[in-house]
């Protein structure tokens, strides 16, 4: 009896929700995690923005002109799925923090290395005073035929990586935090989003808390036909996992190349028919990875995850790394993708 066939034999649950979309996209797609590194120029208006020296009105110009530039370097680079690049946000909580009423501004923390963050405070209920992310991802999806993802930071994030100064509880913050996301979710879609990622990068510090994940997420998505991406990273879920898979989302994004790949067995165990987008780029590494090692990382890959279900992606955003060096890595990840594209697409005689 010959060896099964390598090649894709049918389509994944999350492609044919896609064709529902009509989204048709190509096998072992490529993505972003979300962020680009921003210009100096950018950096530097946001910050005199912040010591009222320039309008606002202007950065909003810049922001937009930078949306406009990221999107023609994703089309140059062969990408599949954009994003914005998120150049309108300084971090993926205090952009939100900023726009929901209650969060005041607080102190500057450690994130990780010499990576900083001013940490938002709750200082009274938090309220949704209108969408936050719309128009931004209306004026990206204009500049392309090509789906762009809307991207929002998910509640328990949110709540995780703020400080609460008016809520009884942990729970309660996040509860008031599910009620907005879920308005800014329903805005997206119905402006017409039809992938929407929601990172929780917090998902796995307090493995205890796990249930408030997982209810945030039913609440969130319940009557939505949109695709969803759940984005996760640095964070160790191995005892998580088994529960991860149910969540009511379409696809895991999921950093893999820095920690050598640790999430495969566990996949290997407990498998899900949903889809995947890992990492195969180091997000925060210089080295730009080898033609040669993304080719061995695929291979490993395709060992556990079918075709149809996997898509590429960095590990994490790319704000970190020069231009070059994004770039660099973007271009290696999709040359390597759409070569082993060509070696399992179905022979056409």
């Amino acid at each position: 009896m010959p060896p099964p066939s390598k090649k894709i034999q049918s389509r994944s649950l999350g492609q044919n929700k896609l064709a529902q979309l009509n989204i048709n996209l190509p096998p072992l797609p490529n993505t972003t995690v979300g962020s680009f590194p921003k210009s100096s120029e950018l950096v530097e208006m946001r910050y005199k923005v912040s010591q009222g020296v320039v309008v606002a009105s202007e950065l909003e110009r810049k922001e937009k002109i930078a949306i406009d530039a990221c999107i023609r370097d994703q089309l140059r680079l062969g990408l599949d799925v954009l994003t914005d690049g998120e150049m309108n946000r300084s971090d993926l909580v205090g952009f939100f923090a900023k726009k929901i009423d209650g969060f005041e501004p607080g102190g500057t923390v450690r994130s990780y290395g010499n990576r900083y963050y001013k940490k938002p405070v709750i200082k009274k209920k938090l309220s949704w005073t209108g969408p936050m992310t719309v128009e931004t991802w209306q004026f990206a999806q204009r500049a392309t035929h090509k789906p762009l993802k809307a991207i929002v930071t998910g509640p328990y994030t949110l709540m995780d990586w703020t400080f609460n100064e008016y809520y009884n509880s942990r729970e309660a913050a996040c509860e008031d935090l599910v009620a907005i996301i879920k308005k800014e979710v329903h805005a997206l879609a119905d402006a017409g989003a039809k992938i929407i990622q929601i990172d929780e990068p917090a998902l796995s510090s307090r493995p205890q808390e796990f249930s408030l994940v997982a209810d945030a997420l039913n609440e969130i998505t319940s009557g939505l036909k949109s695709y969803f991406i759940l984005h996760f990273c640095y964070g160790d879920i191995s005892t998580l996992w088994a529960r991860i898979r149910t969540l009511p989302v379409d696809n895991f994004s999921i950093e893999a190349t820095n920690s050598n790949f640790e999430i495969l067995p566990l996949i290997k165990k407990f498998p899900t028919p949903k889809d995947f987008s890992i990492g195969v780029v180091d997000s925060h590494s210089h080295i730009v990875e080898s033609p040669r090692k993304l080719n061995t990382t695929l291979r490993q890959i395709l060992k556990i995850i079918p075709a149809q279900q996997l898509w590429l992606s960095p590990d994490c955003g790319l704000k970190t790394r020069t231009m070059e060096e994004a770039q660099s890595k973007i271009k290696v990840m999709v040359k390597s993708g759409e070569k082993k594209r060509a070696a399992i697409l179905p022979s056409r005689k």
